[in-house]
C-alpha cells in the first residue's frame, strides 16, 4: 500500500485469524473526528465528506466513484465474518468485509474494501482505488468515524483496509464523544463507503513489481544493474532504440567469433539480440568485460558522454569495409563552424569541424532554446583581450560558433555537474530547465546552411539523473515508436509512462505549489533529506530529425540480426537449459563409473585403472555414465556391451571396493540383474565413494554359451573356489607398465602353477623363465613364492600379478648402468616416486622444443641419473647423430617462484638427488625460509657448457657489461675464466661470445667500476683471481683521439650522480683532457 491517510499506521502483527484470504493489517490511531463540529460535514452529506476527506489529485485521473451505504442491524448477533451488500464503481463489484469482533485484535472491530467478485477475479485483474470507510449514526450523522486509504486491488490483494478500525468500548459507550448516545445505537448503525476508481494509463500506479513482467506488460526488457552500471543500461537502451543505429551494428562482420569478452561488437550484437527476443531483464556482463573493464569498474559511475564517444569509436572502427560504414557518420555526425572575424580591418579565420553530440549549459539557462542562444552567443575581443592577427597585429574581432547542420539524431549532453567557486566543489545544477516536445533547430543555423528541409525535431529518449553528485540512480524515458507513447526504462524494469512523467517531471526546479502548505517537498531517495528541489532531473536529450524518422526508427522487419547470431544463442540457451535440467533432475542421477578390460590394458600406475582420470582422449581412463538411480544391473550391463560392441551376456559387472590398504581392487560380481545401480551402490560399494565397476568380458563355448568360470551363489564359497587375479605386464626393454589380463585360479594351487596361464596369456612359449611379483600396495610389492598356496599367500579375487621375463646379471648391470629398470619392483618405486618436470633454457635457444620440454623423472633419481636423462633428450631433440650431448656438461639452475627467472645453481654431489633439489621444506640450498621453498617445484633451468662441471669448478665466472657503441648501450655476458686466468684470458672469452671481430680486440680497455667511479682499469696480465667479486668490470673499445694521444695528455675518469656524489647512476667512463 503506497499511500494512506495522515491518522493511520500500519500493524507488523500481519498474523491470520477468521478471514480466508490474505488481509493487510491496518490500523488507525485513535481519532477524534468531531473536533470542531462547525466545519466538518455530516456523515449524510456524501458529497460533502468526499470533497473534504477524499478530494482529487489532480496528477491522477478519475474512473468512476460511487457512495454506497450499508444499514448495519443486529450488530452484536453480526457472524464473526460478514460482508455488506455488493455495489458496483467502475464496472467492478466491491463490498464491505467486516469484523464486528476484531481480526487478530479482539479489542477492535475490523473493516475493509473487498473485491466483490463471487468467484476468482478474472486472469490480470486490478483496479487503483482511493477509498474511505465512514461508521455513523444514523439518528445523528454528525457522529462518525473515518479512515481512507489507496490500494491497487489485484487478484492476490483483493481487500485492502483497516484491522484497528475503532475500539469496541468507544463505539458502544453510553457517552459517545459527550454526544449523549454510544455511537452503536439499538444495536444499529450506518457504513458509508465511497470509492474511487482511478485511470491507470500506465498500468503501474501503486504497483508492487512482484512478479512483474515487462516483456508481458510493455513487449520489451530490461538489463540487469550490475553494481552501478544503471547510467550504462540508460545509454543502451537508448542506442538500441535508435533502430538504424541496432541495424548497423547487426551488419558488422561477426560470423567468426566466438568469444563475445574479447569482441566489442560482438558483445553489443549479442546484447541487442537477447534484448529483442529474451523473455527476461538481459545482462551487460558480457560487454563490460569487452570494454577491458574490472570488478571495480562496474561498481563506479562514469561519464556517460565519454562512455557514448568510445561506444561510437569502436563501433565506427569495427565498422569500416562494411556496408555499414558511413551509417554512424550520416546518422550521428554533424558540422559547425568556428570563425573569429576582425572588426576593423579585413581578417577572419574560420574552422569547420565534426560534432557528434553537444554539451549544453543549464545554469543560467531557463529553456533548451536559451541554452543554443548561449551556445552561438558572439563574443566580442577587445581591450586587453584583442586577437592577434597575423599581418595587422592585435585587433578587436568577433568569436563564435554558428551550425552549419544538425545530424539526424541529435545527442544533447546537459550540464548539470558544474564546479562551484563558491563551494570549491563539484555540485549538481537542479535548476528548473525546461525542452519542448517538438523543436525547431533551424534559428541556429548558418546561413550558409542547406535550409532544403525544415530542421523540426522530435524528443526521442530522455536520461534522467536521481540524486546529487555523490549518490543517484539513472533511467531513461524513450519513445520506441514514430507516433508511440514514452516507456520508462529502470535497470531490469520498464513499464509505460505519461507524457508528463517524461518531460515535466524531470524539468528540475522546486516542485509544484500546493495549495495547503505552500511549496511541497519530498525525501530524496538516495540522501534521506527533505528538500524542495527536485532530486530527478534530465541530464541527455535525444532528439530525431523529422523528416528522418522513418529512416531511424525503422520496422522491426527491417532489423534482422545476422543468420548466425540466432543460431549461437539458441544453442547456448540450449546448453543452459540442458544444465538447468541436469541440476533439477540432479537427485534423480547417479554417476557411475566403469573400467574395462581395454582400460585396464593401457594403463601404467596402480591398481586397475586411475578412478579420477578426466582425460576423455586417454584409453586408459574409465567412462563416466549419469545414469538413473533406478537403472537395474541388467540395463547397465547392456548399455556397456554396447558401448564396447559385444552382446550383453558376454559382461559381468564387479563392484569395485576400497580396501583397508588404500587400493582400490574388484570385490565380487554383481549377480542381481534387478537390482538397482543406487540399491547396489549402498548395499556393495564402500560407503561415501562414488560406485565404481570393472566389466568383466568373457567368450563364448563350442554351444554358444557364456565362459564364466565361476558364478556365485547362496550360502559360502567352497574352499577351491576359483579366484579372479589380474595380470600386468614389466616390459624391461620398453621399460613399461601394462595391464595384460586376467586369468582365474583355484585358491588351492601353489603359485609356481600361474606359470602356465601367465605365458598363454603373454603368448611366449612354454619353459620361458618368469619372475612373478604381487603388487599388494603402492609401496609394498613382494615376489610371490612359488611353492606356497595363494590361498596361504592370501591372494584373493581381484589381486594383482606381475610378471617379467628372468634377466641375466650381466643384463641387470647393463640396465642399472645405463639408469633403468632392471625388475618390476625397481619400476614400481619408479612410478612412486615419478614427476614430471618442467626444463627451461636458461640461455636462448634457436630450436624451440630445446627452450622448454618436460620429462617425467623419478624424485630419487641422482643428479647424475636426471643429467643423463636430459641429455639423452637434447640428443635426440637435435636430430643429428653426431652432436651427442654431454650429460657432464649441463648445469642445473633452481627457478624463482615469485619473478620465475634463475635463482640458485645445482650442485652437483654423491648424495644430491631430484627430491633434494626441488622438494625440500627448506627450498635448495636452504635459502626456502619459514614459509617453504622459495622455488618453483616442478622446473629447472638448464644450461649445456662448453666444459664439464668438474672443469668448471676451476674456473671462475666473471660478469663482464661489454659497451659497444659508448656508454648508450650495455651488453652483460657471463665469462668463465679460469681461476688462475688473466684479463687478457678474460678477452679472449668475450671475444667468442660477443662475436668481436680481431681489429675490434685490438684497442680494448677492461676497467673495473666501484660505488660509481671508475676505480682501475685492468692490464692484460692482471690476474682475475685479484678482481673484487663486488666490484663491476666495464669493457670498452679504447676511442680513436686516445690512440692519438700526445705527450701530457691526460686521462680523466667521468662518473654520473644527482645533486649529491653519493648518488650515482649511469656507466662511469674515461675522458681524454688534452695538454
Amino acid at each position: 500500500m503506497d499511500q494512506l491517510g495522515s491518522d493511520m499506521l500500519v500493524d507488523s502483527d500481519s498474523a491470520y485469524d477468521e478471514k480466508q484470504e490474505d488481509v493487510a493489517i491496518i490500523s488507525p490511531e485513535d481519532s477524534n473526528s468531531m473536533d470542531d463540529v462547525e466545519l466538518l460535514p455530516r456523515a449524510d452529506d456524501f458529497e460533502a465528506m468526499f470533497a473534504r476527506f477524499l478530494p482529487e489529485n489532480p496528477d491522477l485521473e478519475t474512473e468512476s466513484q460511487v457512495v454506497n451505504t450499508w444499514d448495519v442491524e443486529g450488530w452484536r448477533s453480526l457472524p464473526r465474518r460478514t460482508h455488506g451488500p455488493t455495489f458496483k464503481c467502475a464496472g467492478h463489484p466491491w463490498r464491505i468485509l467486516c469484523f464486528p469482533y476484531g481480526n487478530n485484535s479482539s479489542e477492535s472491530i475490523s473493516m475493509y474494501l473487498e473485491q466483490g467478485f463471487d468467484e476468482k477475479p478474472p486472469e490480470d485483474w486490478y483496479a487503483c482505488v482511493q477509498f474511505m470507510l465512514v461508521l455513523w449514526n444514523p439518528n445523528d450523522p454528525t457522529m462518525y468515524i473515518r479512515h481512507d486509504a489507496s490500494h491497487r486491488f489485484t487478484g492476490d490483494e483483493g481487500d485492502w483496509g483497516f484491522t484497528r478500525f475503532a475500539e469496541k468500548h468507544r463505539i458502544f459507550a453510553a457517552n459517545f464523544e459527550d454526544k449523549g448516545r454510544p455511537m452503536v445505537e439499538n444495536d444499529c448503525a450506518k457504513v458509508t463507503a465511497y470509492v474511487r476508481v482511478l485511470k491507470d494509463p500506465t498500468g503501474v500506479l501503486w504497483h508492487n513489481f512482484v512478479n512483474y513482467d515487462s516483456r508481458k506488460e510493455t513487449g520489451m526488457v530490461g538489463l540487469k544493474n550490475q553494481g552501478a552500471t544503471c547510467y550504462l543500461n540508460s545509454l543502451l537502451q537508448s542506442l538500441y532504440f535508435t533502430n538504424a543505429f541496432r541495424k548497423a551494428v547487426y551488419q558488422i562482420p561477426t560470423e567468426g567469433e566466438s568469444e563475445p569478452r574479447k569482441n566489442s561488437a560482438y558483445a553489443l550484437q549479442r546484447l541487442f539480440y537477447r534484448l529483442q527476443t529474451d523473455p527476461y531483464a538481459v545482462s551487460t556482463q558480457e560487454l563490460t568485460i569487452s570494454f577491458g573493464w574490472e570488478n571495480r569498474q562496474v561498481f563506479e559511475q562514469q561519464d556517460v558522454q565519454e562512455l557514448s564517444r568510445v561506444l561510437m569509436d569502436k563501433m565506427e572502427m569495427r565498422m569500416k569495409g562494411t556496408e555499414a560504414e558511413n551509417a554512424l557518420p550520416n546518422m550521428f555526425r554533424a558540422k559547425m563552424k568556428t570563425y573569429l572575424r576582425c572588426i576593423n580591418v579585413d581578417f577572419k579565420s574560420e574552422r569547420l569541424e565534426d560534432y557528434w553530440d553537444l554539451q549544453l549549459n543549464v545554469s543560467g539557462c531557463k529553456t533548451l532554446d536559451d541554452s543554443f542562444r548561449s551556445y552561438i552567443e558572439v563574443e566580442t575581443l577587445e581591450g586587453d583581450n584583442k586577437y592577434a592577427a597575423e599581418g595587422y597585429g592585435l585587433q578587436d574581432a568577433k568569436k563564435g560558433v554558428v551550425f552549419e547542420s544538425f545530424p539526424e539524431v541529435l545527442h544533447l549532453q546537459l550540464k548539470r555537474f558544474e564546479y562551484d567557486f563558491n563551494r570549491d566543489a563539484m555540485m549538481k545544477v537542479n535548476d528548473r530547465y525546461e525542452f519542448p516536445e517538438i523543436w525547431d533547430a533551424s534559428p541556429y543555423l548558418s546561413e550558409t546552411a542547406d535550409h532544403s528541409e525544415p530542421y523540426i525535431y522530435h524528443l526521442h529518449g530522455v536520461l534522467v539523473h536521481s540524486g546529487d553528485l555523490n549518490t543517484g540512480h539513472y533511467y531513461a524515458f524513450l519513445k520506441p515508436h514514430k507516433n508511440g507513447d514514452f516507456f520508462r526504462f529502470d535497470d531490469d524494469r520498464v513499464t509505460r509512462a505519461t507524457r508528463r512523467e517524461a518531460l515535466e517531471e524531470n524539468f528540475g526546479g522546486d516542485y509544484l505549489m500546493n495549495g495547503t502548505n505552500g511549496i511541497a517537498g519530498q525525501r530524496n531517495p538516495y540522501t534521506r533529506t527533505w528538500s524542495t528541489k527536485r532530486a530527478m532531473s534530465a541530464y541527455m536529450l535525444v532528439y530525431i530529425r523529422e523528416s528522418r524518422l522513418d529512416d531511424v526508427l525503422l520496422d522491426e522487419k527491417h532489423m534482422e540480426p545476422p543468420p548466425h547470431l540466432p543460431q549461437r544463442i539458441a544453442e547456448e540457451r540450449a546448453i543452459l537449459e540442458k544444465k538447468r535440467r541436469d541440476r533439477d533432475e540432479a537427485h534423480l542421477y547417479m554417476e557411475v563409473t566403469v573400467a574395462s578390460i581395454a582400460n585396464f590394458q593401457h594403463y601404467q600406475g596402480f591398481d586397475l585403472a586411475n578412478w579420477d582420470n578426466g582425460d576423455p582422449e586417454d584409453p586408459a581412463t574409465p567412462t563416466k555414465h549419469k545414469l538413473l538411480r533406478t537403472t537395474t544391473m541388467a540395463e547397465l550391463s547392456k548399455f556397456i556391451a554396447g558401448d564396447l560392441g559385444v552382446d550383453a551376456d558376454l559382461v559381468r559387472p564387479w563392484v569395485m571396493v576400497n580396501r583397508q590398504n588404500g587400493t582400490v581392487r574388484p570385490d565380487a560380481p554383481i549377480m542381481w540383474p534387478t537390482m538397482t545401480i543406487e540399491e547396489a551402490s549402498h548395499k556393495l560399494a564402500t560407503k561415501h565413494a562414488k560406485f565404481r565397476v570393472f566389466m568383466e568380458q568373457t567368450e563364448r563355448d563350442a554351444n554358444g554359451e557364456p565362459i564364466w568360470h565361476w558364478i556365485p551363489t547362496a550360502g559360502p564359497a567352497p574352499a577351491n573356489k576359483p579366484i579372479i587375479l589380474f595380470l600386468k605386464h614389466f616390459d624391461v626393454e620398453k621399460q613399461t607398465l601394462l595391464g595384460a589380463g586376467h586369468i582365474y585360479m583355484n585358491q588351492q594351487e601353489k603359485a609356481q602353477e600361474l606359470a602356465s596361464p601367465v605365458l598363454q596369456v603373454a603368448g611366449w612359449p612354454p619353459g620361458t623363465n618368469l619372475v612373478l611379483y604381487e603388487e599388494i600396495k603402492h609401496n609394498m610389492i613382494e615376489k610371490v613364492k612359488p611353492k606356497v598356496s595363494l590361498i596361504a599367500s592370501e591372494i584373493q579375487d581381484g589381486d594383482i600379478i606381475c610378471y617379467q621375463k628372468s634377466l641375466s646379471d650381466k643384463e641387470e648391470n647393463a640396465l642399472k648402468a645405463a639408469g633403468r629398470c632392471s625388475d618390476a619392483a625397481a619400476f614400481y618405486d619408479y612410478l612412486l616416486n615419478r614427476m614430471v618436470v618442467h626444463f627451461h633454457s636458461k640461455v636462448p635457444v634457436a630450436e624451440e622444443p630445446a627452450a622448454r620440454f618436460d620429462l617425467v623423472l623419478s624424485k630419487k633419481d641422482s643428479y647424475d641419473t636426471f643429467a643423463a636423462k636430459v641429455a639423452d633428450h637434447l640428443t635426440t631433440l637435435s636430430g643429428n647423430p653426431d652432436v651427442v650431448v654431454d650429460p657432464t656438461h649441463i648445469k642445473f639452475t633452481t627457478m624463482n617462484a615469485t619473478t620465475g627467472k634463475p635463482k640458485a645453481v645445482v650442485k652437483r654431489g654423491d648424495k644430491t638427488t631430484l627430491s633434494s633439489v626441488l622438494l625440500s621444506s627448506q627450498g635448495y640450498g636452504a635459502y626456502g625460509g619459514a614459509y617453504g621453498p622459495g622455488h618453483v617445484q616442478d622446473a629447472l633451468f638448464y644450461e649445456v657448457l662448453e666444459m664439464s662441471l668438474s672443469e668448471l669448478e676451476l674456473r671462475k665466472v666473471m660478469k663482464v657489461t661489454w659497451l659497444s657503441e659508448g656508454i648508450t648501450k650495455e651488453d652483460t655476458y657471463d665469462i668463465l675464466v679460469p681461476k688462475q686466468g688473466t684479463i687478457e684470458d678474460l678477452s679472449i672469452s668475450l671475444q667468442r661470445k660477443a662475436n668481436l671481430s680481431d681489429d675490434t680486440m685490438a684497442n680494448i680497455r677492461v676497467y673495473e667500476v666501484h660505488l660509481g667511479k671508475v676505480y682501475k682499469i685492468l692490464s692484460p696480465t692482471y690476474s682475475v683471481a685479484s678482481c673484487n667479486e663486488f666490484y663491476t668490470v666495464y669493457a670498452e673499445r679504447i676511442p680513436e683521439e686516445e690512440l692519438q694521444a700526445e705527450e701530457g695528455d691526460r686521462l680523466v675518469g667521468c662518473m654520473h650522480y644527482e645533486k649529491e656524489i653519493n648518488k650515482p647512476h649511469g656507466v662511469p667512463f674515461n675522458f681524454l683532457v688534452k695538454s
